[in-house]
């Protein structure tokens, strides 16, 4: 039998530590589970497990991402739903996710059972906000997709203000489930879900900042993102599913986990047909990017579960970890604050914007008139 390259040595460690923590949170729940207990069920030595994670929030933050990544999705559903009916099925599909009554001793803890211990920190509570801003700007952009229910007042533009009412709404029934078992309706719920499609809260895109954004800087450079490191692999759409075309024509984005609210500008300010590409860096990726996989996994389920595709929205998303991504864009050095944004036409980087309204600004730009 060969010797495992060191790679390949390092892959199966992480796989190791990966199933020894989810039998550890399975077994004594988060608030028990330690490191050193990880470490044993693993094999390996407590610096193994620390070489491959940051620590125990970034082992529950992976585990549960990678249970929500590979979960099977519900059955697509039939074309042609309502506003009214595809945020009752998102509901139905969430909350099918919730520990209602009981959770088997030696199950996995289910996505949206974050504790809040796991969240008790100002480096995790901001980007979980923006990661949430994130999943009401998708949702929002699905329901713009789809027809008002026959008889109900036809509300018009912008549905990210309905989304965020309902996000709201589940994740309250989240926190109830697990502080007051058996308080959830989860009718109840799926009801008033329903009932927020039909809502018109006067909803609008316009940025009142508009103004104050610096335009962008003209550019003629090439547009050359680099491959993934593994020649066979690609590089998924965080909600599609499907490897993300990077030199196409469009806005590419280079968001920090504190700044995900800006993509929607984006997509807002981009010319019809052009592709928006949002790249996700973060200035502690090892804990944080597993967060982001998680709740977009979880999203991607309860789109699937309600939307038929041609609603999708057309935002496409893609996780950076290493950020060779962003330096193809010329961000050199990321964080979580980071907000960057280029503008391709045909191969090459006619504008680029940095720092606030960098989006608007980039996504705004004339093709025609960025050009030297």
């Amino acid at each position: 039998m060969s010797r495992l390259t060191r790679a390949q040595a390092q892959q199966r460690n992480r796989a190791g530590v990966l199933s020894a923590a989810r039998a550890e949170f399975a077994a004594r729940g988060y608030r028990e589970a330690t490191v050193d207990g990880i470490a044993g069920r693993a094999g390996l030595t407590r610096g193994a497990v620390y070489s491959n994670f940051p620590g125990k929030r970034a082992l529950y933050f992976a585990v549960l991402a990678d249970d929500a990544e590979r979960a099977d999705g519900p059955r697509p559903p039939a074309p042609g739903r309502t506003q009214r009916e595809a945020l009752g099925a998102y509901a139905r599909a969430t909350l099918t996710r919730l520990p209602v009554t009981t959770r088997l001793p030696d199950a996995a803890p289910p996505a949206l059972d974050l504790v809040p211990e796991a969240l008790d920190d100002d480096r995790v509570r901001r980007p979980f906000a923006q990661l949430l801003k994130l999943q009401a700007i998708l949702l929002g952009l699905a329901l713009e997709g789809l027809r008002p229910a026959p008889g109900a007042p036809q509300p018009g533009g912008r549905r990210v203000r309905v989304a965020e009412a309902a996000l709201t709404t589940l994740q309250g029934a989240s926190v109830l489930a697990q502080t007051s078992p058996g308080f959830v309706e989860p009718f109840h719920i799926v009801a008033t879900c329903e009932h927020l499609g039909e809502l018109d809260l006067s909803d609008s895109w316009q940025p009142v900042y508009a103004a104050h954004v610096p335009p962008p800087r003209p550019a003629d450079e090439p547009w050359t993102p680099p491959a993934p490191a593994d020649e066979t692999a690609t590089r998924p759409d965080a909600v599609h599913g499907e490897p993300v075309d990077l030199a196409a024509d469009g806005v590419v984005a280079v968001l920090g986990l504190h700044r995900l609210a800006a993509v929607e500008e984006a997509v807002r300010a981009a010319p019809p047909g052009a592709q928006v590409t949002a790249v996700l860096v973060s200035g502690t990726p090892g804990e944080l990017m597993p967060l982001a996989r998680l709740m977009l996994a979880e999203f991607r389920r309860g789109l699937t579960a309600a939307f038929p595709r041609p609603a999708w929205p057309r935002l496409r998303i893609v996780y950076d970890e290493s950020g060779e991504l962003a330096a193809a864009a010329g961000v050199d050095a990321v964080s979580d604050a980071t907000e960057a944004a280029v503008r391709v036409v045909s191969g090459r980087i006619v504008a680029r914007a940095e720092g606030y309204g960098a989006c608007l600004a980039a996504a705004g730009a004339s093709a025609a008139a960025t050009r030297l």
